[in-house]
């Protein structure tokens, strides 16, 4: 069985609910009988159309059946050369993190500081107490 082959400009043109196709792996597919039996729904499909949506169908992790059930859907080829170039993602640069040194002084201060402050607050708790009793004037 010789597979239709199909450009980019042809399948990007079935993109709407009466009328969608997907490019997944090199390989075009009408999904109009399947949108409302998606368990994703209609949209999630729908939004993939007119593109190469290979990386969307991957990045959900389709089981096995699903992968099978596309066959009958299945239309022909695309032509890879007529694929847009994908567009280079650039992650945004990493954000510079504090050096080292502030970090583990931070550190530092605030477990001294755990342990230092109820010692503190203690202390001044016995010497209020201490020195109120000493304040006091003595009752004859």
């Amino acid at each position: 069985m010789s597979s239709k082959i199909f450009t980019f400009e042809d399948v990007a043109k079935h993109n709407h609910k009466n009328d969608c196709w997907l490019i997944i792996n090199g390989k075009a597919y009408d999904v109009t009988p399947f949108l409302d039996d998606h368990p994703g729904g209609d949209e999630v499909l729908l939004t993939s159309t007119a593109k190469d949506a290979t990386i969307d169908f991957e990045d959900v992790g389709h089981s096995d059946s699903a992968v099978e059930m596309m066959q009958k859907y299945l239309v022909g080829e695309v032509d890879t050369n007529t694929l847009p170039a994908k567009a280079k993602h650039n992650p945004p640069p990493p954000t510079l993190a504090p050096s080292s040194s502030n970090q583990s002084s931070a550190g530092f201060v605030l477990q001294f500081l755990q342990y230092v402050l109820p010692l503190l607050i203690l202390g001044f708790a016995f010497a209020l107490q201490y020195y109120g009793k000493k304040t006091k004037p003595e009752e004859n």
